[in-house]
């Protein structure tokens, strides 16, 4: 009878871990990759940013290949040239350290394809699947408004997850010489206008604004800027400001 009693606590022990290992797995295939996505500037390599130590690895010019930051080598991506809508899938082929102001380092001959303005590089870079199908991942601005609350000189900034609302927006018509820096997105207005009246005063910029995206959605921005030029001494002084997670984008 006791051998009986020990038998079944083994195993009804041995189903609820079974049950337990299961949701574990199954909680864990739920769990859906975000995929990289990011808008701004290419540096077009040249040997002399290697020799001046601005990028710390070189790339041939005479071939299709890119470098990044953050992205893993042989990550797929697309580079689209927003303006002409030219495009290339390809590879990181090394990952890098160069300028933050700078969204990605390609080539000459991928700067040649993509007919890229020397003056205004701007690219989306964007990472792809395998099968060629693009998966864009939700951006956790929730996130993003608790690292500038974090960093930001202010003494209080409001905070609420802006995941709960749309995330969609109508992607605007490339225009060229309209660029804007996004310094983050806000829930509360008096959030985006504390930090506003704040980055003003340190920078002395007159171009900072409050753009109202939806009722629960405020942007605080610097901007236009006339070309790439002209708003890289922005970019620079809210950089050393602890501003590490700028977005340029063109409106």
């Amino acid at each position: 009878m006791i051998l009986k009693k020990l038998f079944s606590i083994l195993v009804i022990s041995l189903g609820l871990y079974s049950c337990a290992d299961y949701q574990t797995i199954n909680n864990k295939s739920k769990k859906q990759k975000k995929y990289f996505y990011s808008s701004g500037f290419a540096l077009v390599y040249k040997e002399s940013l290697f020799n001046d130590k601005i990028i710390n690895k070189k790339i041939k010019n005479e071939n299709i290949q890119v470098m990044h930051s953050l992205l893993k080598t042989n990550t797929r991506v697309k580079i689209t040239n927003p303006l002409n809508l030219k495009f290339i899938d390809t590879k990181i082929y090394k990952k890098a350290n160069y300028p933050k102001i700078f969204n990605v380092v390609i080539t000459e001959k991928i700067a040649a394809i993509l007919e890229l303005d020397p003056n205004n590089p701007y690219v989306e870079i964007t990472e792809i699947k395998k099968n060629k199908t693009f998966v864009a991942s939700k951006s956790n601005t929730f996130d993003e408004e608790k690292n500038v609350a974090d960093k930001a000189p202010v003494d209080e900034i409001k905070m609420d997850d802006l995941t709960k609302t749309s995330n969609t927006e109508n992607k605007a018509t490339f225009k060229s010489e309209n660029f804007n820096i996004r310094i983050n997105d806000f829930y509360y207005e008096d959030s985006a206008i504390s930090l506003k009246n704040t980055l003003v005063n340190k920078t002395k910029f007159n171009n900072i604004i409050v753009k109202k995206i939806n009722n629960n959605k405020y942007r605080l921005i610097v901007g236009p800027f006339k070309n790439f030029n002209a708003l890289k001494t922005a970019y620079i002084s809210l950089n050393n400001l602890g501003f590490e997670n700028l977005n340029i984008y063109n409106d």
